[in-house]
């Protein structure tokens, strides 16, 4: 997603921008501006090249003076630079988790990292971790940014009644814990049988995927939780939602948490990455630690209890959003980043 809002914006402003997306296509596609040019390398395995010749061509043939590579893409930008070594790197992390990595996934970055023209890391955390773990003589720390195409036609109908639905917009991946947060919407329904919980986000039909679809069924929930993957029309999502929550084990900066706070939604979240950059604990939403099901519960409970709560904290996030995460100085910052 940050790809493509940073590609959309550059062209916004004059500044030829591409995207390169490697190995499969997605919803995303339809999100990119018609003036952002666009390369599908359709990539097969690591060293795949077939595509790495398409890329530079690509490359050659745009003039693209730098690769702005996004999380596990930094390998093939790397191989790029062997390939063109006046080409730029910019390795843009978003690895909340990274610490935790394999010894030899940390080992290959690192050793790559001596290509690396600028580090940007999404939090603080990793920005530390980046200074003193990679080769990198460049580092930035750069807040996410959000905002809605409501060019995209709405086509997503969340189900469930209305003014009773939860969200939880974040690909089924582990380190985001659905199941964590299904164990404490389990404890909502005991007290709120008519409310629902949907799950939005790219769903790869993976050992985890399947995890939480077995708790879903297992646990009698197929009437109560939904799964839509993903989908493009988040701010029509978000429109009929009542509450977004984030459950993460471990986060950069989300930035479904800012499109949260985009729609004025009442947000409960843990307190992993720079979450708590975004929500301050009783301000403008609720802020728990991970991997506690009975505190997710407790504040989903109070949002549910307390609507006069959920609108003064819906007001008050969107309003930090709109003051400290803002496209126009996250572009302004990238820009000389750049030059």
């Amino acid at each position: 997603m940050m790809a493509v809002n940073i590609a959309n914006e550059l062209a916004d402003i004059g500044v030829q921008s591409h995207i390169c997306t490697t190995r499969l296509e997605g919803s995303l596609k339809s999100k990119i501006a018609i003036s952002v040019g666009y390369l599908f390398l359709n990539k097969t395995h690591t060293l795949d090249l077939r595509a790495l010749k398409k890329l530079s061509k690509y490359i050659k043939e745009n003039r693209i003076d730098i690769i702005h590579a996004h999380s596990s893409s930094y390998f093939f930008a790397f191989l790029i630079k062997i390939r063109t070594p006046k080409i730029k790197i910019i390795w843009h992390n978003h690895y909340g988790n990274i610490i935790n990595s394999p010894i030899i996934k940390i080992l290959v970055l690192k050793i790559v990292s001596y290509y690396f023209d600028h580090v940007i890391s999404v939090n603080e955390i990793l920005d530390k971790w980046t200074q003193f773990n990679l080769k990198t003589n460049k580092n930035s720390y750069l807040v996410n940014f959000a905002l809605f195409d409501f060019n995209i036609t709405n086509y997503t109908i969340l189900h469930g009644e209305l003014n009773k639905r939860i969200v939880c917009i974040a690909n089924l991946r582990e380190d985001k814990d659905h199941i964590n947060l299904l164990k404490a919407f389990e404890k909502v329904l005991q007290k709120y049988p008519k409310w629902t919980l949907h799950l939005v986000g790219m769903d790869l039909n993976d050992k985890y995927s399947k995890k939480i679809k077995s708790f879903i069924k297992m646990n009698n929930l197929v009437n109560s939780v939904f799964l839509y993957g993903s989908c493009s029309d988040i701010a029509y999502i978000l429109e009929q939602a009542t509450i977004g929550v984030l459950a993460s084990k471990s986060e950069g900066l989300p930035v479904s948490l800012l499109e949260y706070g985009l729609a004025k939604l009442p947000v409960v979240v843990t307190n992993v990455g720079d979450c708590n950059k975004v929500v301050q604990n009783n301000v403008n939403g609720l802020l728990i630690e991970p991997a506690n099901e009975k505190n997710l519960a407790d504040a989903i409970l109070k949002l549910i209890t307390n609507n006069e709560l959920r609108m003064n904290f819906g007001t008050n996030l969107y309003k930090n959003i709109q003051h400290n995460f803002s496209k126009e100085s996250y572009i302004s910052k990238l820009i000389k980043i750049y030059h």
